[in-house]
């Protein structure tokens, strides 16, 4: 386990008395209650904490609260997986299991860091959803594998082990009604 050797003898609103372990990316570490994943990752001297998902640049804390636009992690345990949470608003808790995102095959060699070297040629439409090919097939191309490559988080696989009151069901089409227009739209 990990020390906390960037941390303050004394001061802040944590508990020096009630110490916590934790994991980020395999690594067993140590903070102390009260902490974020956040302050305790800087704590023990952890600064790159994610991946652009563009370039695939490093990523550190960039800011103190919800807003952190950099330090987001997927919190992984008991059949879980919640991608794109901010380290700086997630209270550190005993065997709290994160991962870093964006990244292959880890954080510190990022295969897809390669993608920097193409930024000269790549357009700000190209970033915002807005792709302009030379034609619309080029997209359709590009697309699978441009998906792939960004994005941040993997949500789960494994069924959710929770139980809920209520569901919230949503659909991208509905069909009402069994005659002939209607059984004409489902197929």
């Amino acid at each position: 386990m990990s020390s906390n050797h960037k941390r303050l003898s004394m001061g802040g609103r944590i508990d020096r008395e009630q110490p916590v372990e934790f994991t980020f990316d395999g690594r067993e570490l140590a903070g102390y209650r009260g902490d974020t994943l956040a302050s305790a990752l800087l704590a023990n001297g952890v600064t790159l904490v994610g991946r652009s998902f563009k370039y695939h640049r490093p990523r550190g804390i960039f800011s103190a609260g919800p807003e952190e636009p950099n330090a987001l992690v997927t919190l992984a345990t008991a059949g879980r997986r919640q991608p794109n949470l901010p380290a700086t608003t997630l209270e550190l808790e005993d065997g709290l299991i994160a991962e870093s995102q964006n990244r292959w095959p880890s954080l510190a060699f990022d295969v897809q860091s390669v993608n920097g070297l193409l930024a000269p040629f790549l357009s700000a439409g190209f970033y915002y959803k807005t792709f302009m090919g030379p034609t619309h097939r080029a997209w359709m191309f590009y697309e699978h594998f441009i998906r792939k490559a960004a994005g941040l988080g993997r949500a789960g696989t494994d069924p959710d082990p929770d139980r809920y009151d209520n569901s919230h069901a949503f659909a991208d089409v509905a069909i009402i009604g069994g005659g002939p227009a209607g059984l004409s739209a489902a197929r």
